[in-house]
């Protein structure tokens, strides 16, 4: 026994080994009690190691981070369809901010930072090519029950790293299936609409404050509307300008919202409340709705459905463009499985990958 050579723990792994529980402890004695502990997460689909370094929500941010449908949406449409002016927001810039405004807020409130930046950073990475016209098309040519919220999820659960999805936590995949429901309530009222934590709920919030400020202002610079035609009531609650405006919703957030019954309930003033509501409707009746906008979701329209139909067809070259956007997932199943395949692929390009490729199946090629 004398001989037996002892394995001594090695330093550095020893002191990284304590780096997560460090954070935790932080996190402990940070958080309010409503804040949400990594340690307390309900876990992964498929069980893995603990990182030593990082918690749950950090690995998860990076994971998000490096994916591919993450860098994809630098290049897909907020509303303005393949814009040429590098000041219009995309969907990447729009994700961004919500993120640091959604980090804003549950910061003051002392929830958990990271699990609020995870769900924000991903949760539009199901949009599809050309903005909310190409989701309403594949709820015509696809199914009505496609959403870019499912297929957020979809794409962080099945599609990234060539079918073996991103693992996320259970908290996460909920924020992100839960931020948004198309028009209905800013702040809904059912728990089953509800994220299960209060940073999932905060991100649907800030989702919503990040559209109404930026889509305002690149409205006006697209000359859709003039500030001359915001309502009077908008101007003079939130704010002249976007800092204003933005500034004014944080705020009414964090000191409105209070804790009642043993849960924090997300409020803010009827004032501020009744005129974020008012701004919305004028961005829909004045600029999603405007002739300008849907003349370009027509456009965007024929080119999604001719691609559809042509990659329905056409299994092997699906198979080959979905390699290369490097998307996995997909199944070798029957009709319904391929539709499902299809789906997927045009809902994963990006607006010049969409108009590349139909250029490239559909443009005649001029002999020289």
């Amino acid at each position: 026994m004398g001989n037996v050579k002892r394995f001594e723990p090695h330093p550095i792994i020893e002191c990284t080994m304590l780096i997560r529980e460090e954070f935790q402890k932080r996190e402990a004695g940070f958080l309010s009690p409503f804040g949400f502990h990594s340690a307390n997460t309900r876990g992964r689909r498929r069980d893995e190691r603990p990182c030593p370094i990082r918690t749950p929500f950090q690995q998860d941010r990076d994971r998000i981070l490096f994916s591919n449908g993450f860098r994809r949406m630098k290049h897909k449409t907020q509303v303005f369809l393949a814009p040429l002016g590098d000041q219009y927001r995309t969907r990447m810039t729009h994700t961004l901010e919500v993120a640091q405004i959604s980090r804003t807020i549950v910061r003051a409130m002392r929830l958990n930072e990271d699990l609020a930046e995870a769900i924000a950073l991903a949760h539009d990475m199901g949009h599809t090519p050309f903005g909310h016209s190409g989701e309403t098309t594949l709820k015509e040519i696809y199914s009505p029950h496609f959403t870019h919220t499912r297929q957020s999820l979809r794409v962080v659960d099945v599609l990234e790293k060539e079918g073996e999805g991103l693992n996320l936590t259970y908290e996460v995949r909920d924020g992100i299936l839960k931020h948004s429901k198309g028009y209905g309530n800013i702040m809904p009222e059912s728990r089953r609409e509800k994220a299960v934590t209060y940073e999932g709920r905060v991100v649907r919030i800030a989702d919503i404050m990040a559209y109404l400020n930026h889509d305002l202002d690149d409205a006006v610079r697209s000359g859709i509307i003039t500030e001359k035609e915001i309502p009077e009531k908008c101007i003079r609650v939130l704010g002249k300008s976007h800092s204003q405006r933005l500034t004014t919703m944080i705020h009414d957030l964090i000191f409105t919202s209070t804790p009642k019954n043993g849960e924090l309930t997300l409020d803010m003033t009827d004032k501020v409340f009744d005129a974020m509501t008012a701004l919305r409707q004028f961005l829909y009746d004045h600029v999603y709705r405007s002739d300008q906008v849907h003349s370009e979701f027509e456009k965007s329209r024929k080119i999604l459905t001719e691609l559809y139909t042509y990659f329905l067809k056409d299994r092997e070259s699906l198979l080959k463009e979905m390699a290369k956007l490097e998307l996995g997932g997909c199944s070798q199943g029957g009709r319904t499985a391929h539709e499902r395949c299809v789906c997927d692929f045009i809902a994963g390009l990006t607006d010049r990958q969409a108009l590349e490729l139909y250029s490239r199946l559909f443009f005649p090629v001029p002999v020289i």
